[in-house]
């Protein structure tokens, strides 16, 4: 797929793929600078395909792709530092590509191998990790290659690269360099056919189904490059990696009724779509790409999927090959890449840190080994401009606002889970004299941390901020906050015993009840718009955390009035959380999560309507008073959403003090 630039020029009538005039004997002509009439009006992005006279806009809404209107003067801001448009001013590449029926593969076929050698404009002409058969791995300080060496070797001056055998080197910074391979021809073929299978899987609907992608998944996990992904499918789907391109239309399958094209048809076969990504994925991790990271993640998405503890350590290792660790800001590679290359980098960290949470498992990243900078708005390619106004489109700058946020409750996750989960913290918790005390010194800061971002929350992030006819995903964000909370409060609480002083055990358990409290609100306040919309891969077993909070509440209750309330709201969760998986398929998971951590309890309380599981160890603190109608008229009044009855200050001997 072909840009079109938009400065002035002389009236021109139609236009070639690489924006040039064909004249009457086929040769071309004048360059065009400028869009066409119908992209103006639009104030869309005019792009027109390789062997086309009409750009893609035009050609799909059916129109006439003329020159005719005069040139309209057009200020663009330009960044100091990168000499390049201010991003905020981009206009949108809404583009839907018209598709060729795929043909079988011809050994002699031409493929692509080094975008470089493209005609006409394009952004993947000096692209480092998502080069076209073509792969490349990190080479690091203690490998087989000296660095020293490798900077004696004579690079050219176009890419920094450096023959050597069948590869490359490339060296992208004064001090970073990669070994660059050529895949085999075989590996081409076969890529060939199971990107035709793939294709043919969803044909004739995979126009509509890279739509929907972009329209609702995208915007709030935008680990793809938008208008790369669309200039290599305007051409042709055998440029992708297969399981990025099975990825892409298994997600986009799950908002199949979103589609107004497709509402009616026959929805394609999803297991024969899932095996050849699974598959698929596996073939090109020797070889990986950014894309191979992408493709992974994207499947780690889906609301049922296996293995995942696995294939996050796998991805993990392949990101680390691609140099996702690293800061690229100094790279020679395009300032796209650079964005990319930290939107992908910070993705894969949260997959590790929020599977290393869900399944119990230390993660794999660790501080020390990660030098990825803060996302920034230049980081995002799209803006509002480029949102979808078709009804049940994600907001795009709601979207990367909300990635942006998860990023930082990813890091303090990360912050918890060492303070408090880690094997080290886990010893020194149990030498302390104080083990409640210790715990609470440990997880102030990260309260604090935890408390001020959700203060300073954007407005556009709460979950009152909905747009009419629009799927919002800050669903998610707010469930991810409560889960933090949790995690705090489920160590606090393990910590108590009969040796903890009664008045800190007492308010220990008064801020986790708040906690349960506004996580159980929030669920209640959730509207279609929010469950309808994309969700984090770990929302499922967040949502089922909450329950199995309240079981940890319940069975370490210390009145028998406190055991009954626990009882009831468990109930009460898990038969909201029933009836609504009718209406998401993560909750139906969820649901099913929560039955197995919690259906004995429940099953053992059926039985026995006596049942108090009070714990020995925490007797010896039971109070007199009746805590159950306190506890109701607490449950009661939880209307608005996050309490401040946390535990928020200590005295400097970290002794707790009462709740501000």
């Amino acid at each position: 797929m072909q840009e079109v630039a938009t400065t002035k020029s002389p009236e021109i009538t139609t236009a070639s793929s690489d924006g040039s005039r064909p004249s009457e004997n086929g040769n071309l002509t004048t360059r065009v600078q400028r869009p066409c009439d119908g992209c103006r009006r639009r104030k869309s992005r005019c792009v027109i395909n390789e062997d086309c006279t009409t750009c893609v806009l035009c050609e799909f809404h059916h129109q006439p792709c003329t020159f005719h209107r005069g040139t309209v003067p057009r200020k663009r801001k330009v960044s100091a530092a990168a000499g390049i448009p201010d991003k905020s001013k981009r206009i949108s590449v809404d583009i839907t590509p018209m598709r060729r029926e795929p043909q079988p593969f011809d050994e002699t076929e031409s493929i692509l191998e080094d975008y470089a050698n493209l005609r006409g404009p394009s952004l993947l002409k000096a692209t480092l990790g998502l080069q076209n058969h073509r792969h490349a791995r990190y080479i690091g300080a203690t490998a087989e290659y000296e660095p020293a060496l490798l900077d004696l070797r004579l690079y050219d001056d176009s890419k920094g690269e450096s023959p050597a055998g069948k590869g490359s080197f490339r060296r992208i910074s004064e001090v970073d360099h990669f070994w660059q391979l050529l895949e085999d021809p075989e590996d081409k073929k076969r890529d060939v056919e199971t990107l035709d299978t793939i294709e043919n899987i969803v044909a004739p609907h995979g126009e509509a189904l890279v739509k929907i992608y972009f329209r609702i998944i995208h915007p709030s996990f935008p680990i793809l490059h938008k208008r790369v992904f669309l200039e290599k499918y305007g051409r042709t789907h055998r440029e992708f990696s297969p399981p990025l391109l099975a990825a892409v239309y298994l997600l986009a399958l799950n908002w199949w009724s979103y589609s107004p094209d497709l509402v009616e048809m026959r929805k394609p076969e999803v297991a024969k779509l899932e095996d050849l990504a699974i598959r698929g994925l596996q073939e090109v991790a020797q070889r990986a790409k950014l894309s191979t990271v992408q493709a992974g993640l994207l499947l780690l998405q889906r609301p049922r999927q296996d293995c995942s503890w696995m294939l996050t350590a796998q991805l993990v290792a392949i990101g680390q090959d691609l140099g996702l660790h690293l800061d690229c800001s100094t790279w020679r590679i395009p300032s796209w890449e650079k964005g990319l290359r930290k939107r992908l980098g910070w993705a894969l960290f949260m997959q590790d840190i929020w599977s290393a949470l869900v399944y119990g498992r230390p993660p794999h990243i660790s501080s020390s080994n990660w030098a990825v900078q803060e996302v920034t708005g230049s980081d995002f390619p799209e803006s509002a401009a480029d949102e979808d106004e078709e009804d049940g489109s994600s907001e795009v700058e709601k979207g990367r606002t909300l990635f942006s946020a998860m990023i930082v409750l990813s890091k303090m996750l990360s912050d918890i889970l060492e303070a408090l989960y880690s094997q080290k913290a886990e010893a020194e918790i149990r030498l302390a004299v104080d083990t409640t005390k210790y715990v609470l010194e440990r997880a102030k800061p990260i309260q604090l941390k935890l408390r001020a971002w959700y203060a300073d929350m954007p407005d556009c992030l709460r979950m009152d901020s909905l747009k009419a006819r629009r799927l919002s995903s800050q669903g998610y964000l707010h469930l991810a906050y409560f889960a933090l909370e949790i995690t705090l409060h489920r160590r606090i609480i393990r910590s108590l015993s009969s040796n903890t002083d009664p008045y800190l055990t007492q308010v220990c358990r008064s801020a986790a009840k708040a906690r349960l409290v506004s996580a159980l609100d929030f669920f209640n306040r959730l509207k279609p718009e929010h469950l309808q919309s994309f969700w984090y891969f770990a929302s499922k077993v967040n949502f089922a955390m909450i329950g199995a909070f309240n079981g940890l509440l319940w069975v370490t209750a210390i009145t028998s009035e406190e055991v009954e309330v626990y009882q009831r709201r468990l109930q009460e969760y898990r038969w909201t959380l029933r009836v609504s998986s009718k209406s998401a398929e993560f909750l139906e998971i969820a649901s099913g999560i929560l039955e197995s951590a919690v259906g004995t309890l429940l099953k053992a309380a059926d039985t026995n309507a006596a049942l108090r599981p009070l714990p020995s160890s925490m007797a010896g603190t039971a109070q007199s008073t009746s805590e159950g109608a306190a506890m109701e008229a607490f449950f009661a009044g939880a209307e608005n959403g996050v309490f401040d009855l946390v535990i928020e200050s200590y005295n400097v001997n970290t002794d707790l003090s009462t709740p501000v």
